[in-house]
């Protein structure tokens, strides 16, 4: 991930992609994109039509990305639990990343369980970042103690 581009890059990417909340599958896709930024693990972005119906409710708030844009908030819903603002799209991002408009990216450290080709991914220190860490994505990562100046 040193080799990452810094403006950050958007990527597709074919392979598997699971998200698990109070112990069910809440997400699965094959197709999804990722973005790649120097010093990060890779953030992936889903279909939204690949959660499960009801999963995914609106939140409150919003945030600000220099390269994507204004993001808006979900929770992210099953009977058992619910993960608080773990889910966030850009309805209209900027425009070398329009093909994520409404992709959902997903907070690992806020759900049970997310998987990139069968690998349980670790999440992006810090629980700031939405970087899903796998054995293929060398660190170190932004996100730890004494890294916001890197």
């Amino acid at each position: 991930m040193w080799d990452y581009p810094r403006p950050p890059r958007l990527e597709k990417f074919a392979g598997s992609i699971t998200v698990e909340l109070g112990g069910q599958v809440i997400a699965s896709t094959e197709r999804a994109w990722r973005v790649l930024e120097t010093s990060h693990p890779p953030t992936y972005y889903l279909p939204g039509d690949c959660f499960a119906d009801g999963v995914l409710r609106p939140a409150s708030g919003s945030s600000w990305c220099e390269w994507k844009g204004q993001a808006s908030y979900f929770d992210l819903v099953t009977p058992a639990t619910v993960a608080s603002r773990a889910g966030w799209t850009y309805l209209d991002p900027t425009p070398g990343f329009a093909d994520i408009a409404g992709a959902v990216a997903v907070m690992a450290s806020l759900v049970d369980r997310c998987t990139v080709n069968g690998e349980t991914v670790i999440p992006q220190p810090g629980g700031f970042y939405g970087g899903w860490i796998t054995s293929w994505i060398a660190g170190p990562f932004k996100g730890g103690p004494g890294s916001m100046g890197w």
